[in-house]
């Protein structure tokens, strides 16, 4: 048996797939335990694995103003010590982080001790810290296509997103049902993400009539602090809101069509359930990563995308998508053929690899990123 400590708090596009990889591991006779932030959705999605351990830890991103920087320049500082003591303690066979401000310390104190890091990118922009630290990478895994400046050929495999193994098609009517909505209805569901939704809850207000008065149910998850659960009915046909979901297999598999950022782990539950989308991608994402996440689901068939500032196309799109069978069958057939890769069991082999692998002698760390 081998000890993992895995850090992936700060959104759920960085928990879900480090949940993943736990649950993989863990049934694979290893121990592991997940560094994350003190962020409320982080303590929302957590909680419903209570076989895991999670243990947060103190960070925030930085900021270029002088108050917030400094403030999260203290966290770093107390992160690096937390993690430190947690490595010499747990003494860990390897180190996973899945970027954001909560990879760098669990990485700092390892390669303080020599151990053995994983970094995992699923964006099709490579974040900061995998850019940072992908030069001392022994592997690295990208998604398709996807490049990293400085990297040797041999380091570079392509590798998608792993996907926690509950995500996956379920009955739509059954679905729909156990959300609240009518089982035979048409339905979009709409993710705006932790960060990015009060546009689209906007865009709902807006648009929630007409899509009624054309058979649409809406199951809306507004995001954490930006409303009350609710259902409204205009015309006969619901809309549902919930601040919060943590169900996206039946939330996915209720839809016809669903409306979303374009989060790498939301395009990724999307392939795996097979829905197809339009994605507003998030303009404030860093190095605008999800207008590109957004180019490869379209490039690939799965759906449409709407820029933020066109999102008065938006409902039209919607419902033209909804009219057409011809092309939803399309995009779902795209999805299943972006679905054939499992990139949950390729990570879970090479981590493995890794934690029975000697260690550098010069006591530097393995970066594998996928």
């Amino acid at each position: 048996m081998s000890r993992f400590l895995i850090s992936c708090g700060g959104t759920g596009g960085h928990l879900a797939p480090g949940i993943a990889v736990a649950e993989g591991l863990r049934a694979r006779g290893h121990e592991v335990r997940l560094l994350i932030s003190s962020k409320r959705i982080d303590a929302q999605l957590s909680a419903k694995y209570p076989h895991l351990t999670f243990q947060p830890m103190p960070g925030s991103g930085f900021s270029a103003h002088p108050i917030e920087f400094a403030r999260a320049t203290v966290a770093l500082i107390r992160a690096i010590g937390q993690c430190v003591r947690l490595v010499r303690s747990f003494r860990p066979s390897a180190v996973i982080g899945f970027g954001g401000f909560t990879s760098g310390p669990p990485v700092i104190a390892a390669g303080l001790f020599g151990v053995p890091v994983a970094l995992h990118e699923s964006n099709h922009v490579p974040g900061r810290a995998v850019r940072l630290l992908g030069r001392l990478a022994r592997r690295v895994y990208l998604p398709p296509g996807v490049r990293l400046p400085g990297l040797g050929a041999g380091a570079v495999r392509a590798a998608g997103m792993p996907v926690r193994r509950e995500i996956g098609r379920q009955d739509a009517a059954t679905s729909r049902a156990a959300l609240g909505l009518e089982p035979e209805r048409r339905t979009v569901v709409v993710l705006g993400g932790s960060q990015g939704a009060t546009p689209l809850n906007a865009w709902v207000h807006d648009a929630r009539v007409a899509l009624a008065r054309a058979g649409v149910q809406l199951f809306v998850v507004t995001g954490p602090g930006k409303g009350a659960a609710e259902t409204l009915v205009a015309d006969g046909v619901r809309a549902v809101f919930v601040p919060f979901c943590d169900r996206m297999a039946e939330a996915m598999s209720a839809a016809d069509l669903v409306v979303s950022r374009a989060g790498a782990g939301t395009i990724a539950e999307l392939v795996r359930c097979g829905t197809p989308a339009v994605l507003v991608p998030y303009p404030q994402a860093a190095d605008d990563h999800q207008r590109a996440n957004a180019d490869f689901f379209v490039r690939a068939g799965g759906g449409a995308v709407v820029a933020q500032t066109d999102l008065r196309q938006l409902t039209d799109t919607v419902l033209a998508i909804l009219a057409d069978d011809t092309r939803r069958e399309a995009h779902r057939a795209a999805l299943q053929r972006l679905d054939r890769e499992n990139a949950l069991d390729l990570m879970l082999a090479d981590l493995d690899e890794i934690a029975a692998g000697e260690r550098p002698a010069n006591g530097a760390a393995w970066v594998i990123a996928a």
